[in-house]
């Protein structure tokens, strides 16, 4: 793919942290830790690319980059061909915990966006409520999240993302809170709405499972410092027809695939993070994140 013709271009990317050597030790004695190392990545106007990789690959700093949130080390990411140089409105996030305000309703959390656009508030209602049945929760736009499932409340934060019409969504592992009906369910309909609204999607997930039924296209990384292993492609059309795709042998044989990508990775992982604990004087090694071989 040309740079000119991507919606997104991540060009030589890497990312370094400072961290402390160990708790406690004086102000200083820090050291450079490596995150990504030159990411290069390509993703088409209104694909879905998923991104999949080991714990402390890196998968969620670089969606922070995507999103403003903090600057590449050196390199560059290009949105239409043009620098990310912070947060803008052209990109919405959906993470992992759903961030509503508590004390607004879901219609009043899916039009925040919009009233930070500027949208007169009869507009902005007129779409938030267009969203809110994208979604699939008419009837329950008056609720507060505490009177909201886990699944609902990532359907309002999903809603309030696209309501305001960014060009790409970025989303941090929105499903990983979630039972496994719940997230199956959830991923049918956002494969509805993608075919809905046409939008670019870039979506981070420890699931290979999940990662092959929703993407067009499959981003592997290595362990730290992350890097782009392979990219795969995924050859469905019909993404949202009733035919279950896991139950597909092409499904089986990309998700066989990944895994054969990935496990070298997940083990080096687990060894860097036991490495992490040991010298943080913990003793705790913690599987949290490794990719899963759904």
């Amino acid at each position: 793919m040309s740079i000119d013709s991507a919606k997104i271009s991540i060009q030589q990317v890497n990312k370094s942290f400072r961290v402390r050597r160990r708790p406690g030790d004086l102000k200083g004695s820090s050291q450079s830790v490596k995150a990504l190392d030159h990411i290069n990545l390509d993703v088409k106007p209104g694909e879905f690319m998923v991104i999949v990789g080991p714990s402390g690959c890196g998968k969620s700093t670089l969606l922070d980059l995507l999103a403003g949130l903090t600057t590449p080390t050196s390199g560059q990411i290009l949105l239409d061909g043009k620098p990310i140089t912070g947060p803008n409105l052209d990109r919405g996030i959906v993470f992992q915990q759903y961030a509503l305000f508590p004390w607004k309703t879901a219609l009043a959390n899916v039009e925040f966006g919009l009233e930070t656009k500027g949208v007169p508030r009869k507009e902005r209602r007129a779409i938030a409520q267009e969203y809110i049945e994208l979604v699939g929760l008419a009837g329950f736009e008056h609720r507060y999240p505490h009177e909201l499932s886990g699944g609902m409340k990532q359907r309002i934060a999903i809603a309030r993302s696209l309501a305001y019409d960014p060009e790409v969504l970025l989303m941090d592992e929105p499903f990983a809170a979630l039972d496994a009906q719940t997230r199956e369910s959830l991923q049918s309909e956002l494969l509805r709405i993608w075919e809905a609204t046409k939008k670019t999607i870039i979506f981070i997930t420890h699931g290979i499972e999940e990662a092959v039924y929703l993407g067009q296209r499959v981003a592997v990384m290595t362990s730290r410092p992350g890097r782009i292993k392979e990219v795969i492609e995924v050859p469905f059309e019909a993404r949202t027809s009733e035919e279950d795709l896991r139950a597909h042998p092409d499904f089986v044989r990309l998700r066989h695939q990944i895994w054969d990508l990935l496990k070298d990775e997940v083990k080096l992982a687990q060894e860097q993070e036991k490495d992490r604990s040991l010298q943080s004087g913990t003793g705790k090694i913690s599987g949290k994140g490794a990719a899963t071989h759904g």
